[in-house]
């Protein structure tokens, strides 16, 4: 399984670098990137947290859906406290680590591991990192409550996408087979068009830039490795009836820094460049430390990878 996971995070950075290559060649433009980003936070991801509920709603999945939503809020909290507690005084820092990139690169790992029975499990944590965003994260860098609108936080696509995608859940009415080819057609593009997004935000920096921030480095370690290393520790003291699960949470928190990173940046006119930098550093150190934290998460819990 470990192999699996290695080739589809190649696979994504594949994915990446044609972006890269994409606007390099001008081929994509920087308004069309940030078209992409806004159809992905609309419509893809709500899309990806609909068909992960379009399933049988039965006692082990409405159980195992109640203690995942338990263990994501933790490890949220957890990992919100600790990049407080590292970098209270540097607002995109604290941000770029408290926050995953668990939509975009750590649901497509998911899946592709273990499949859309996972994403289900895994689905509030991205629906929860959101909330968590556009509340406590816009506060994080802006440091005025007047910023936090609560009719942005009810109108968030990615809540919108759970609350459709948990009444198609409890609803006990067969999905028709067009819908759910439709859900699953828009869903199906996550990996490529984020892929593609992120490499056209690799292309606007200066490589020599990126590995040459020793604070994106620092933000890298926090987020791949500290907060992970914890969150491994507090899912060890929680019960699921399947450790394969605990693998599938570990895989979406333990994701780079997310890309909303450099698009809260660039909202709120903050150091823009400082985030797309941590978002690039993480994301290409990922590729060697996620498979060996999955590896390590396994053996302590006794699942095969």
């Amino acid at each position: 399984m470990i192999t699996v996971l290695l080739s589809q995070i190649v696979l994504m950075f594949a994915m990446m670098f044609t972006g890269t290559l994409m606007y390099k060649t001008g081929k994509m433009t920087s308004e069309g990137a940030r078209c992409l980003g806004n159809i992905l936070i609309s419509v893809i991801l709500p899309f990806v947290v609909i068909k992960s509920f379009m399933t049988e709603c039965t006692a082990q999945r409405l159980s195992g859906l109640f203690i995942t939503f338990a263990a994501a809020l933790l490890a949220l909290i957890l990992s919100m406290l600790l990049s407080r507690l590292i970098f209270k005084s540097s607002p995109m820092s604290h941000f770029s680590a408290a926050f995953s990139n668990a939509g975009f690169i750590g649901i497509p790992l998911v899946s592709a591991m273990f499949g859309d029975e996972a994403v289900f499990y895994v689905s509030s944590f991205v629906a929860l990192l959101n909330i968590f965003q556009w509340t406590y994260g816009v506060f994080v860098i802006t440091h005025d409550k007047r910023t936090i609108a609560v009719k942005k936080v009810l109108t968030n696509p990615v809540l919108i996408g759970l609350i459709i995608g948990l009444t198609f859940f409890f609803i006990p009415l067969e999905t028709p087979e067009i819908v759910y080819s439709f859900v699953s057609a828009i869903a199906a593009m996550n990996a490529p068009v984020a892929m593609f997004n992120l490499g056209a935000y690799l292309a606007q920096t200066k490589f020599r830039q990126i590995f040459t921030d020793r604070h994106a480095y620092l933000v890298s370690l926090v987020r791949l490795i500290v907060i992970p290393l914890c969150t491994i520790a507090l899912l060890s003291l929680i019960p699921f009836q399947n450790n394969t699960i605990k693998i599938a949470l570990l895989i979406v928190a333990a994701a780079p820094v997310g890309s909303n990173a450099a698009i809260f940046a660039q909202i709120h006119n903050k150091d823009y460049q400082h985030a797309v930098r941590c978002v690039c550093l993480s994301t290409l150190l990922s590729l060697p430390v996620l498979p060996l934290l999955t590896a390590l998460a396994g053996a302590l819990w006794h699942v095969a990878i």
